[in-house]
Formats: C-alpha cells, sequence, structure tokens
C-alpha cells in the first residue's frame, strides 16, 4: 500500500493543470439567452482538457473541439463565439488574459473557475504521499482560501465581467466531485480521504454559487450529472492519474463534457 501511495503521489507531484470539483444549489431556469454573442471564460475544466481533439490554435491552452463551450455554440449558433478558456488559469489569469473578449454586445458569458486559486494540484499531491493526516490538513488549508482570499478574487473578477458585458447572463458552472466512494479502485486512496476531497468540492461550490448569486450570475450545478460517473465507478467521466498523459488526470473525460456540462448549461441557458 505504502509503494502504491508513493507511486500515486509522483504522479500527482507532476500535475500541470488545477484539480477541481462541484456542488450545491442552482437557480430556477432563466428565460432563453437572447441572439448575440457567446464567450466562454475559465479554467481547463471550461477549455476541455481531458476531452481530446484539441485544436491547433492556442495549444498551450489545451482548447478541445469535445469541450461544452464548444458543443453549446454548435448546438444553438450564437452570432459570434469566443473559446478563451485556458488550461491552468485562475481568476488573475482570467481577469488579465481572457476579459478582452467580452463587449456589450456579447450576451452570454459561461466559465469555470475557483480549482487553481484553491491549490487542488497541491492538495491532491499531499493526499497522495502524505498519509491521512497530512491529507486533510491539506484539505482544510484548502478550504481556509476559499473562505479567504478566493472570494475576494472571485468578486473582483465578476465585477469586471458585469463592467464589459453589462447585458450579457453570465453562468459560473461547478465542477463534480472527483470520488466514487465504496467504489472498484482497489489502489491509491483510502476512502476517508476521498470523503475528504469530495466534501472540500462541495465547498468550493458552495463559495463559487454564492458569489455568483451575488453578482446577479447563474450557478450551473454538475453533481448529480456526474453521479456514478466519478473516479472509481464503474464507468467514470473523470481521468484518474494517468502518468502518460499527466496534465489531464482528475479532468472530464469527452462524456463528461457531453453529458456532464453540456447539459447543465443548457438548462439554464435554454
Amino acid at each position: 500500500m505504502r509503494q502504491t501511495r508513493i507511486a500515486a503521489g509522483a504522479c500527482s507531484l507532476l500535475l500541470a493543470a488545477a484539480c477541481a470539483f462541484a456542488g450545491p444549489a442552482t437557480a430556477q431556469v432563466p428565460p432563453r439567452v437572447p441572439a448575440g454573442g457567446y464567450v466562454a471564460l475559465g479554467d481547463s475544466y471550461s477549455s476541455g482538457v481531458g476531452a481530446g481533439d484539441y485544436l491547433a490554435s492556442g495549444k498551450e491552452c489545451k482548447r478541445s473541439s469535445r469541450a461544452y463551450p464548444v458543443l453549446w455554440a454548435e448546438a444553438h449558433a450564437p452570432a459570434t463565439f469566443s473559446f478563451a478558456a485556458c488550461n491552468g488559469a485562475g481568476t488573475e489569469e482570467v481577469l488579465t488574459e481572457q476579459l478582452g473578449h467580452l463587449s456589450p454586445r456579447t450576451s452570454l458569458v459561461t466559465l469555470t473557475v475557483g480549482g487553481h486559486d484553491s491549490g487542488f494540484a497541491g492538495t491532491m499531491a499531499m493526499c497522495a504521499i502524505g498519509g491521512p493526516d497530512r491529507c486533510h490538513t491539506a484539505v482544510s488549508r484548502a478550504v481556509d482560501t476559499m473562505d479567504g482570499s478566493l472570494t475576494d478574487r472571485l468578486d473582483r473578477l465578476y465585477t469586471a465581467i458585469r463592467d464589459r458585458a453589462p447585458a450579457a447572463r453570465v453562468v459560473v458552472l461547478g465542477y463534480p466531485r472527483l470520488y466514487h466512494l465504496r467504489g472498484s479502485c482497489a489502489l491509491g486512496l483510502q476512502d476517508g480521504e476521498r470523503a475528504a476531497l469530495n466534501d472540500a468540492v462541495d465547498h468550493l461550490n458552495g463559495v463559487i454559487a454564492g458569489r455568483a448569486a451575488g453578482h446577479g450570475f447563474t450557478f450551473a450545478d454538475v453533481t448529480a450529472a456526474f453521479a456514478g460517473h466519478e473516479i472509481c465507478s464503474s464507468r467514470p467521466w473523470l481521468h484518474s492519474v494517468d502518468i502518460l498523459a499527466i496534465t489531464e488526470s482528475y479532468h472530464p473525460t469527452a462524456p463528461g463534457q457531453s453529458l456532464g456540462y453540456l447539459p447543465a448549461l443548457t438548462r439554464v441557458s435554454g
């Protein structure tokens, strides 16, 4: 067990992208988004890391043609579509590098952001190699960050989005829980550590949902959509640690994008 924990840790320490998650609460279904421009902001969960079929432009961002923003745009044909989401983006990167795509003509904005700011890549690495006590300590530290600096960063970002796109419907999507408890994984973390990570995902999404509501944005929960499809389930829509494609670890597969994220966005966007 110690060897497998160390092996898993070695993989986790190589993660180049932020790990992320999902949680509670959605608003009532809003009216249909009017015709206009659609801008997809955010981190690796919005760029489609893990879904494959990456676009040639902006290779470092790992934008996938199978990501939910592309699938939504194909189905709804907005007047314009800007795919700005990028692997590894935190709130500061979205604020400084992606908001130039917004304008008063933008009618829909979507994003996932917050996992990187909360330090989940480091938390996952600590859980993999540090043992249960250090894992729980790392999770607690991440939760403190969510309740502290993350709330200020989200407020700053959300205010800037509204300033640049005053007429847009803004949909903030959550993150899925990472693990299916009492599942099929024989190696790696124990269920106590997996449950702690899932609880942290729920907490993160609670923070995101609260700040989104405070700015008049819609929060789209993906927890129910991914239920039964987490890591260690019989049909996972999330990658576990993959040493051959380390950046894709803990990210949604193509079905996770099309069957998890896309329906969640469609329900609240019309």
